[in-house]
């Protein structure tokens, strides 16, 4: 019976087809594409109004250098919150709750960011290596601290969203088969846990949002230490 509720995060194929691939397609097709019309439909101008409302929350504290960066952020966002929520439906599956998925993300991002650090400013970037008026004694495990810390950087960021959204959909999973376990037997106690199940499930919507947010935000923020 546990290995039924992880079932969900095994990558399904259907006719020799991994479905993650057909996933990771979606959210080009649910996006409302840019008109050049005067007048557009109100999702469309809902839309731009909340990427608008995203990019200067996330750029804002961030030097101009880095606003370059705003394209492939943003849309890497976009991408992360429509898997998020399309993974919540009947019958779906999530890429985001792979490992690997998410550290295809995770790793080359970092990397960039590093690379460009070490490229534009490389005193800079190695002074984040040693903080200012340490001990001489203290400077060698300092050193290797902050550079595992460098490296953990992508891992965390993986990890992070992979956790969060694998406890959600595990605890949704659990929920929902204790309520078809009670529904006959204690009707009543089905009907409150059904409610909790209902809580839950918008709750689960804010974190695949949150998470999305989350992940590009730590992200604009390694890009500010090295831009």
């Amino acid at each position: 019976m546990a290995l039924n509720f992880f079932d969900q995060f095994m990558t399904p194929v259907f006719l020799g087809i991994p479905l993650i691939t057909l996933a990771t397609m979606m959210p080009s097709l649910v996006f409302f594409q840019p008109s050049s019309q005067w007048v557009t439909s109100r999702s469309t101008v809902l839309q731009a109004q909340l990427l608008n409302n995203s990019t200067f929350q996330l750029f804002a504290p961030l030097s101009p250098k880095s606003h370059t960066w705003a394209l492939l952020i943003i849309s890497l966002m976009i991408f992360l919150i429509t898997i998020n929520l399309l993974g919540l439906l009947p019958y779906t599956f999530t890429p985001t709750t792979q490992l690997s998925f998410n550290m295809a993300f995770a790793v080359p991002a970092w990397m960039a960011t590093v690379i460009i650090g070490l490229r534009t400013q490389p005193t800079h970037a190695f002074a984040h290596l040693l903080p200012e008026s340490t001990p001489p004694l203290l400077i060698p495990v300092l050193i290797i601290i902050e550079t595992i810390s460098l490296f953990i950087r992508p891992l965390a960021l993986g990890v992070r969203l992979t956790a969060n959204l694998t406890a959600g959909h595990l605890l949704i999973q659990l929920i929902s088969t204790a309520v078809f376990t009670m529904v006959q037997m204690m009707p009543l106690m089905a009907m409150l846990t059904g409610t909790l199940l209902l809580l839950l499930s918008i709750l689960e919507i804010a974190v695949a949002m949150i998470q999305a947010y989350v992940f590009v935000l730590l992200l604009s923020l390694y890009l500010q230490e090295n831009a």
